[in-house]
């Protein structure tokens, strides 16, 4: 296949060689690895994640081998001394920054055309996600710190991103039952809500840094 023709590579495709960087993979494991170590800051739908090792290979940045495992046979993934090399120079990219893409904040954002309890719900159901994701979060941390986290001599590198989130959780926590807090002094009529100037003085003192 000429290079022309060739599936263009996405974040997606090397997030894919970092974990063929670690070991190698079939593709069910891939992607239950990419589920379990990088679905909280990269998700994407199973069904496109069967499709990138087999992009890296024609990329000859990977190598597919079959494996027997009784009577059924697995492809297994590995990285090559090419996909290392494309891998290298991807990481001296400093990337793009975050985009957000959070149904609920765009539904308090309109909140006037709903009703309080609608808002009030919502929030509530943020607050949730938070913990909710936080197990899982905090789990990691303690098993890491007793020197049994997945992958262990990972440590240092895998603490930077679980700050983040440590710290990304805590956040969407706090803004929740912050903005619980201003919707609970709400009219009934979202529409008629009067902005807490106090607030707003206090939110434009942390932008400032």
């Amino acid at each position: 296949m000429s290079s022309g023709s060739r599936p263009r590579l996405t974040t997606t495709s090397y997030a894919i060689l970092c974990l063929l960087a670690v070991q190698p993979w079939s593709s069910y494991e891939l992607t239950r690895q990419m589920d379990r170590s990088l679905g909280r800051i990269w998700p994407r739908a199973q069904s496109k994640l069967y499709e990138e090792p087999k992009k890296l290979v024609e990329h000859g940045l990977a190598e597919a081998t079959t494996e027997h495992v009784g009577r059924r046979s697995r492809t297994v993934y590995s990285i090559t001394p090419d996909g290392r090399a494309a891998l290298a120079a991807w990481l001296r990219d400093p990337g793009e920054g975050p985009v957000l893409e959070w149904e609920q904040l765009v539904k308090v954002s309109f909140a006037d055309f709903g009703t309080k309890a609608d808002a009030l719900a919502t929030l509530a159901a943020t607050r949730a996600w938070a913990v909710e994701r936080n197990v899982e979060n905090l789990a990691a941390g303690r098993a890491y710190l007793a020197g049994e986290g997945p992958f262990q001599r990972r440590a240092a590198q895998n603490f930077l991103a679980g700050a983040f989130l440590t710290d990304f959780y805590a956040l969407v926590a706090r803004w929740a039952e912050w903005a619980g807090e201003q919707v609970s002094q709400w009219p009934d009529d979202p529409s008629r809500a009067e902005p807490d100037r106090a607030a707003m003085e206090e939110v434009v003192r942390r932008a400032i840094w």
